[in-house]
């Protein structure tokens, strides 16, 4: 219960003073708390990464190169046991490079509790439970983990995407509740990551970042870590409004792939291509219409709107419009699924992906994986699924492309996989195709 009363704090105060932070009203103003240290990267500084997973893996390990001392925290023991080995546990190109660097060189360091740093970074799951309300008890558990170790002039960073006022009704009122003066004495800040995966590495540093502390003093020391390491600009504001920004960032993408995901059922009742449509419509040079899929996955577009709309139900309209949309369109890939079945004697269907986006093994809220799971729930006929990026997965049993496309009589494309683009047209021929990636069509 202590998480929803955390939510209700977060969310609902509205009435929070707003504070006016230009980039260079923030580098005149000094931090009033004494300040141990530089908080630029380098060999003096030590980092405490809460959270090994997609953000916190890479940038443990991207301060790791850069000189900092990382200690990285995960509550698996086989996430731990690996990253020590050198190792990683997620897909993301050159990551293992980075990781292995980094370990070996003796500046990271993975463990199941925190250790005193200078500044500790939380990059923990923020998931949606069933009634669509945020789910912080990942947050409230990785800032009550640090707090026999955070000592006066440490820096503490959230990094999980969160509802508007988690950064400062969560993480700075636990760690005021445990007796520090935030604000003066431990900074307190939100710097959410915009990052795509295959290009994590990448983008930690050339995207400019948004970096928001829970008062102007925050603000100046966080603006200092990241303008060490990152060549994007980083630009400065109160943690509210960086919250937001995040929010507003994925739930725009939302709505613009709810409008293609729309049209494409529209085009399918009224016998037209969703595909010639959008790309005659995008001649037009004020018009980019994006692509339909099967739905909408991973960790953000897929679960941040919800967020907006339970801070703000009743003017969130649009927001709720574009999720139920997208939440809709894997039932609609299935229902077509079923109605192919009907057709053929023995139905042997192909499911060509399972991640949420082309050339990942991310599975993290993929429509592609909630509809196998469903067709293997209605039991229409053989699934023979294929995931190029996986070996293999507990829950499904994994098929060669050649071999899936060769038995099957119905092909269900989910993902546009690089290897799914090489496949010859003629090996289609005569299959009933259910092509939501346009690849074929």
């Amino acid at each position: 219960m202590a998480t929803d009363t955390a939510t209700a704090n977060a969310t609902t105060n509205a009435s929070a003073p707003q504070v006016d932070l230009s980039r260079t009203q923030i580098r005149k103003r000094a931090p009033t708390g004494e300040r141990r240290r530089s908080f630029r990267t380098g060999p003096e500084l030590r980092v405490c990464v809460v959270g090994l997973g997609y953000i916190g893996l890479p940038t443990a390990s991207l301060l790791g190169t850069k000189g900092c001392q990382v200690h990285g925290v995960d509550v698996s023991p086989d996430v731990v046991e690996t990253i020590n080995a050198g190792r990683i546990h997620i897909e993301e190109p050159d990551l293992d490079l980075l990781v292995k660097s980094a370990v070996q060189a003796g500046r990271l360091k993975a463990h199941h509790t925190p250790v005193e740093a200078d500044v500790f970074v939380l990059a923990v799951p923020t998931p949606i439970m069933a009634d669509k309300q945020p789910d912080l008890t990942m947050v409230e558990a990785a800032a009550r983990s640090i707090l026999p170790v955070v000592r006066k002039g440490n820096l503490v960073i959230l990094e999980s995407t969160s509802p508007v006022g988690t950064t400062d009704g969560v993480v700075a009122r636990i760690l005021r509740e445990a007796g520090h003066n935030v604000g003066e004495e431990v900074f307190v800040a939100y710097c959410p990551e915009r990052v795509l995966p295959g290009r994590i590495l990448t983008e930690l540093v050339e995207n400019d970042r948004i970096v928001g502390g829970v008062n102007d003093n925050s603000t100046e020391v966080a603006l200092e870590f990241y303008q060490s390491f990152v060549r994007g600009e980083v630009i400065g504001t109160d943690s509210r409004s960086a919250e937001m920004v995040k929010l507003s960032e994925n739930s725009f993408r939302d709505v613009n792939i709810a409008f293609a995901n729309e049209l494409s059922m529209i085009c399918a009742r009224a016998g037209i291509s969703v595909w010639e449509v959008i790309r005659l419509a995008n001649r037009h040079p004020r018009v980019n219409i994006l692509q339909p899929g099967p739905g909408v996955g991973g960790h953000c577009i897929a679960v941040d709107p919800w967020f907006i709309v339970a801070s703000d139900p009743s003017h969130a309209r649009l927001i709720r419009a574009a999720r139920e949309v997208n939440d809709h369109k894997p039932h609609w890939v299935i229902e077509r699924v079923r109605q192919c079945a009907s057709q053929v004697r023995e139905p042997v269907i192909a499911c060509l992906g399972l991640s949420f986006k082309a050339d990942v093994d991310d599975l993290r809220e993929s429509p592609a994986a909630e509809i196998v799971r469903e067709l293997q729930r209605a039991n229409l006929g053989e699934l023979l699924i294929v995931e190029p990026h996986l070996l293999f997965h507990p829950e499904f049993e994994l098929t060669r492309l050649e071999d899936a496309v060769a038995k099957a009589n119905i092909v269900l494309v989910l993902v546009d996989h690089k290897p799914f683009k090489k496949l010859r047209r003629e090996a289609l021929h005569e299959k009933l195709l259910i092509d939501t990636r346009g690849l074929y069509l």
